[in-house]
């Protein structure tokens, strides 16, 4: 129930019925047309540009065709008045019955109000996190894993068939580099003095406890073996302790993915998969044997100034080709890229959104590249840069990690503050600005602390419907009865926070719409901001509060509006990946 949506129709409907027409007698294009709330709640709740972007191909002035356009708004049942502003925006504010009635529609959806059907159940992959393999999850993963995971809910939530993908990187350089630290430990557990750990090796304790499993499984048998035998082994089982220890992390974030994709898998069978991408590109002409200049500035790693495999990608909109095979015959990093994209593709998804982290801008072109080629137009791809997340205490930067020695980890921060605190706040500023945390903020008890503000309304409507059954003997909050009585509701504050809510569906498709899930934490604290204002209206006059003992009525009706405000908060809180608590400790 999108009102907005709805007065979209009315207000094309009423430009139909106005007939009019293209200064050339053709039909009007109307796409342009917009309709929103007003930047400015004293102007109305809604208002539309209809006007000013018809104007020209009517051949008309703008506010003349504004006035021509409001005049017929005014037939409308639900329209109390219309108001031309500035260069030609018609504002529409609507009855209080309007309002009423939305509120029952509301009620009646319950905590599935402002779910849609939007997406159309559009297939859609959000691959988010995807860290290396090579110990606990840190704090520079812990934006990119709120982000992508609140909007694959809120995906969901608006009508897209989604995925939740992780690509495992096991199969790199630096897969070879955790084995042969692992070794190390390894030789530590029998009770060597392994000294320093040399520079270019992992030095995280976390490698310990898999040095001695493996020292209590094969005792100092492995040291007998040659390492080119011992290090398949080794790899194998730190790839399966270091996906353990990170999927606890995540978890302990309430990450959770549908999916784990292998980047070994594409490498298996003799790297079929990418044998089978590079020659899909060939045969569709991407594909060509050449050399590459020299880049300015410090070379990638997959230059060479011979022969290679290149793809045209500077034809499908990057800023160079890239290398697919090395003169050697090996596959570059890049191919295997590819090979991943269309291994999606292939698998029926028509829009693929990569959460990547601040270091990895520059792969946005070359994987758009990848996708124009190997999808030529039939899906999408989006990548999303998540910059960097600062850590404060009090206003002081945290520096060091106590578990790893080297880096603040996910865990430490979770573990901490609670895994509700670092998902809203890893929300609460647009993913492609930085964010900075201060862990004496997010755990104090204030207005200024956005995610104890939103909790705290939803604890405070439970404590109304705990005072309803003890003042007026509700065991729980009938909905079919509360909506029999909204007409009840007059007072502009209450119409004003019926107006806040009415936000809520659109919202959601505007957020999904443009993949920015900031949009709903900033939404649910202006929610929250309203419902607590509400209650001290209450607590300043009587007749405001939410329970009248003596008016069972408005009492039912008032409880309805808490109970819309108490579902909106938990289907936010819920896409959020948050609780929604109904008292706070």
């Amino acid at each position: 129930m999108n009102i907005f949506a709805d007065f979209d129709v009315k207000i094309k409907k009423t430009l139909q019925d106005l007939g009019l027409k293209d200064k050339d007698g053709g039909e009007l294009d109307v796409s342009r047309v917009g309709v929103e709330p007003p930047r400015d709640a004293t102007h109305g709740d809604i208002s539309t540009n209809a006007a000013m972007v018809l104007s020209k191909a009517v051949g008309a002035n703008p506010r003349e065709l504004a006035a021509k356009i409001a005049e017929a708004l005014k037939g409308d049942a639900d329209v109390a008045s219309v108001d031309v502003a500035g260069p030609g925006f018609i504002n529409l504010r609507l009855n209080d019955d309007y309002w009423q009635r939305q509120l029952g529609v509301m009620l009646a959806e319950g905590t599935d109000y402002g779910r849609s059907k939007m997406g159309g159940m559009r297939k859609v992959n959000v691959e988010y996190v995807s860290a290396n393999p090579t110990g606990p999850m840190h704090v520079g993963h812990c934006r990119g894993a709120v982000v992508g995971d609140v909007l694959a809910n809120l995906l969901k939530f608006a009508g897209y068939d989604v995925t939740k993908e992780y690509y495992i990187n096991d199969a790199g350089a630096q897969i070879d580099v955790v084995a042969k630290s692992v070794m190390l430990r390894y030789r530590e557990a029998l009770g060597e003095d392994i000294g320093e750990i040399p520079a270019g090796l992992y030095p995280g304790d976390y490698l310990v406890p898999l040095g001695q499993a493996l020292a209590k499984e094969f005792g100092s048998s492995l040291l007998e073996k040659p390492e080119e035998e011992v290090l398949p082994l080794i790899k194998d089982r730190s790839i399966d302790a270091m996906m353990a220890l990170i999927r606890d992390d995540l978890a302990s974030l309430n990450v959770h993915h549908d999916l784990f994709f292998s980047e070994r898998s594409l490498h298996a069978d003799h790297a079929k998969l990418i044998r089978t991408a590079i020659n899909d590109l060939t045969l569709k002409g991407h594909v060509y044997k050449g050399k590459l200049p020299p880049p300015k500035g410090q070379l990638p790693d997959d230059w060479e100034d011979r022969e290679q495999t290149l793809l045209r990608s500077t034809e499908v909109g990057d800023d160079m080709d890239r290398a697919l095979v090395k003169s050697d015959g090996s596959f570059t990093y890049f191919a295997a890229d590819v090979a991943y994209f269309k291994n999606k593709f292939d698998r029926g998804f028509e829009e693929m959104i990569y959460v990547l982290g601040a270091d990895h801008g520059g792969y946005i072109k070359r994987l758009e590249a990848v996708a124009k080629a190997v999808a030529e137009g039939k899906a999408e791809l989006t990548v999303l840069i998540c910059q960097m997340v600062k850590l404060f205490r009090d206003g002081e930067p945290v520096r060091m990690s106590k578990r790893s020695g080297q880096f603040i980890t996910l865990r430490d921060v979770v573990d901490e503050v609670g895994s509700d605190a670092v998902r809203f706040m890893m929300l609460y500023r647009k993913n492609d600005a930085s964010l900075d945390f201060d862990f004496a903020k997010v755990t104090e008890q204030s207005k200024d602390n956005p995610v104890f503000y939103v909790q705290y309304a939803s604890a405070r409507a439970n404590s109304v419907f705990r005072q309803a059954k003890e003042q007026l003997g509700l065991e729980k909050i009938e909905r079919e009865e509360a909506a029999k009585h909204l007409s009840l509701l007059t007072d502009e504050s209450e119409v004003a926070l019926v107006r806040k809510l009415a936000e809520y569906p659109r919202l959601i498709e505007t957020a999904a719409i443009h993949q920015e899930p900031h949009r709903l934490a900033f939404y649910l604290y202006d929610l929250a901001s309203a419902f607590h204002s509400q209650w001290n209206r209450g607590s300043d006059n009587a007749d405001l509060r939410f329970i009248k003992v003596n008016d069972t009525n408005l009492s039912l009706a008032r409880l309805g509006l808490v109970q819309v405000v108490s579902d909106v908060l938990v289907s936010g809180l819920s896409i959020i990946g948050a609780d929604a608590p109904t008292e706070m400790r």
